[in-house]
């Protein structure tokens, strides 16, 4: 069973930054692409970032591209996701998530157990 612990959310103004945590257990950390999905009000699961298991590939949406930086410390079972120069839409619940092992697959999407439990970001205008 994975278990996860995402922080880090919170309140921010816009063109202000946050910083989110993913932290996770029973998997193989390590060996695994990992990213980032949100969820706003009313509308679908997006993908926002990835990153590949030995991050040497990054991959973003174009909403957040040149503003958020994912990034990963594998001794820590961590990834991170440096958000700057927030916007109001990016007010969404923010989750981290296990994909396939090595690099990550293009439209990917994990289920079950590896999505983490979701961390609110809101943005004041």
């Amino acid at each position: 069973q994975v278990q996860w612990v995402e922080s880090g959310g919170g309140l921010a103004q816009a063109g202000g930054s946050l910083r989110l945590s993913c932290s996770a257990s029973g998997i193989t950390f390590s060996s695994r692409c990992m990213g980032w999905f949100r969820q706003a009000p009313g509308k679908e699961r997006e993908f926002v970032a990835d990153i590949s298991a030995g991050s040497s590939t990054t991959t973003y949406s174009a909403s957040v591209k040149g503003r958020f930086t994912i990034s990963r410390d594998n001794a820590k079972n961590t990834v991170y996701l440096q958000m700057n120069s927030l916007k109001p839409e990016d007010t969404a619940v923010y989750y981290c998530a296990a994909g396939s092992p090595g690099y990550c697959s293009t439209n990917w999407a994990p289920s079950g157990d590896y999505w983490g439990q979701g961390t609110q970001v809101t943005v004041s205008s």
